[in-house]
């Protein structure tokens, strides 16, 4: 009997040890999904404030897609001129673009945060399904400060050569803060394979 109990407690002991680390493993994974929830919704509340800033304040960040678009503080001389715009109504039609952009992308982020929070309990399934929406709003973002900014603005509107009016290194900050949130954000899940 003695030796039968040993292998009993022995099972059992093995047993506690296993659940302790699935329970530790548990809880690493949810406060990761948290984690992720919480960045994406931060993101969400930044683009909640630019695009009242952008509405409230509208005269002002009018006047840097106005002056990025007419190129009229690059570099005199240079031979990119000719792709300067200077309608008043293309000015327009660029900066109601620029919020709508930024206006999906904080709508796409609200969604994918809440989405996140709900499902941190959920199984793997339901929450990749949250983490799918994740990312199709942080790449919306990401997007946005590459092709709008740095491409568009940065390099076909040379705004690189702008003292003044260049919005590059905002650009570039928004676009690596938003980099990271998303590699956090598809990161793998610890199994307890």
């Amino acid at each position: 009997m003695t030796g039968e109990r040993a292998i009993v407690g022995s099972f059992g002991n093995q047993e506690a040890v296993y659940n302790s680390r699935v329970r530790q493993l548990m809880r690493h994974v949810m406060a990761l999904r948290v984690s992720k929830a919480v960045l994406v919704l931060a993101v969400a509340l930044f683009y909640t404030i630019l695009v009242l800033n952008n509405i409230t304040d509208y005269g002002s960040n009018y006047e840097f897609v106005r002056h990025v678009l007419m190129m009229d503080s690059t570099f005199p001389g240079n031979h990119g001129m000719w792709r300067a715009l200077s309608s008043p109504l293309v000015h327009t039609v660029f900066y109601i673009g620029i919020i709508a952009w930024e206006s999906v992308t904080m709508l796409l982020c609200w969604w994918a945060g809440i989405r996140l929070l709900k499902s941190y309990r959920a199984d793997r399934a339901q929450f990749a399904a949250a983490v799918n929406a994740a990312v199709i709003a942080l790449t919306a973002s990401l997007l946005m400060w590459l092709v709008a900014f740095l491409d568009v603005g940065g390099e076909w509107f040379l705004m690189w050569q702008s003292k003044l009016w260049n919005g590059q290194e905002e650009a570039f900050r928004m676009f690596t803060i938003v980099g990271v949130v998303f590699l956090i954000v598809v990161q793998r899940e610890a199994t307890t394979d």
